[in-house]
């Protein structure tokens, strides 16, 4: 199977994982296999999960981790507001690893990446390596590569995949300290 039927396979196979979603407070106090920890002096929070998975909250983040298949590990979150920078290493976080937001789903094997839900739209950005996109209730997506991202709006538009300025990454980055 070509790298793009596994992503979008990994898509469909959280899509239909939905129905495990926990609630924010269970899940951030039975922590699904993460140690959460304030930085000193800024407004993040980092979860390093079992696997290698490092996940930076900006403050205010609202998000929820989730194990689908229940084995005591994150290898999904449910993000409603602000925005994540995750980093899954090739081949550590088994079945890859997911970010479902309102308007999209992004799906990893090992890479780095950043989504942020706000003001309807979620916003979804390549570090390195390659995320697949698609919205909840679509079949059809696209795969980003290192510095591509993609801006998801509610409603059934084609994505569209752009460079994404300096700035734009810069602006973004800095929001976890980096």
């Amino acid at each position: 199977m070509s790298a793009s039927g596994r992503y979008l396979r990994s898509l469909m196979a959280c899509m239909l994982a939905c129905v495990f979603w926990v609630d924010t407070v269970s899940a951030q106090s039975n922590n699904a296999g993460c140690t959460f920890r304030l930085v000193a002096g800024a407004s993040r929070q980092i979860l390093r999960c079992r696997e290698g998975l490092t996940i930076i909250a900006e403050d205010g983040a609202r998000f929820a981790l989730v194990d689908r298949d229940r084995n005591g590990s994150a290898d999904a979150v449910r993000l409603r507001r602000k925005a994540l920078l995750l980093d899954a290493p090739a081949g550590r976080v088994r079945g890859g690893f997911a970010v479902v937001t309102p308007q999209a789903i992004a799906a990893v094997r090992g890479t780095k990446w950043a989504v942020d839900v706000a003001r309807g739209k979620t916003s979804v950005f390549v570090v390195k390596g390659r995320v697949a996109v698609q919205r909840p209730a679509s079949n059809a997506g696209v795969v980003l590569g290192p510095g591509e991202g993609v801006d998801v709006e509610a409603g059934t538009g084609t994505l569209t995949v752009k460079r994404w300025p300096a700035a734009r990454v810069s602006a973004l980055m800095a929001r976890f300290g980096q």
